[in-house]
Formats: C-alpha cells, sequence, structure tokens
C-alpha cells in the first residue's frame, strides 16, 4: 500500500472524515502534517498543492485533493485501486 500523507487540523471535522474513510478502506497508516501547530507548513502546502484548505491528501506520488475529492474517487469505486498500486 502506498504511504498516505495528510495536511491537516487538529479541529477540521473533513480531515476526521478523511481519516475514518481511509481507515475504512484498510488504511492503517497516515501521515499527518499538522498546518495548525507550524503555519510555515501551511505556506509548503499552498505551494505544493496550490490549495489553502485542509485536509490535502496524497496517495503515494498522487495528490487527491480534499475529502470531497476523495469521497468522489471512493463513490466513482477508483479509491480502492489507488490505494493498491504499488
Amino acid at each position: 500500500m502506498p504511504q498516505v500523507l495528510m495536511y491537516c487540523t487538529a479541529v477540521c471535522p473533513y480531515c476526521v472524515m478523511a481519516e475514518r474513510l481511509l481507515h475504512a478502506k484498510g488504511v492503517t497508516e497516515i501521515e499527518k502534517i499538522r498546518v495548525d501547530l507550524q503555519p510555515e507548513l501551511r505556506i509548503a502546502m499552498m505551494e505544493r498543492t496550490n490549495r489553502r484548505t485542509v485536509p490535502q491528501i496524497y496517495i503515494g506520488d498522487t495528490h487527491v485533493g480534499g475529502y470531497d475529492d476523495l469521497a468522489a474517487l471512493e463513490h466513482a469505486g477508483r479509491l480502492t485501486e489507488l490505494l493498491n498500486a504499488n
């Protein structure tokens, strides 16, 4: 399973929902980057993703986007395929 990285904050309900969905899909480890604790990491996130909101999720080298994007992948039946990629 590829590495899952999520830019997040402590109080973001969409971050919690994204984590819950990923766990339901069998993801046991998520590298979390807390942009609320280190503002410079939010700047790095915005430069990397061209987005300001959290969560911002990467599965392997693929930028999935936020929770809505993750849920859309799941509804389209493509999230499992992405998580099973080597």
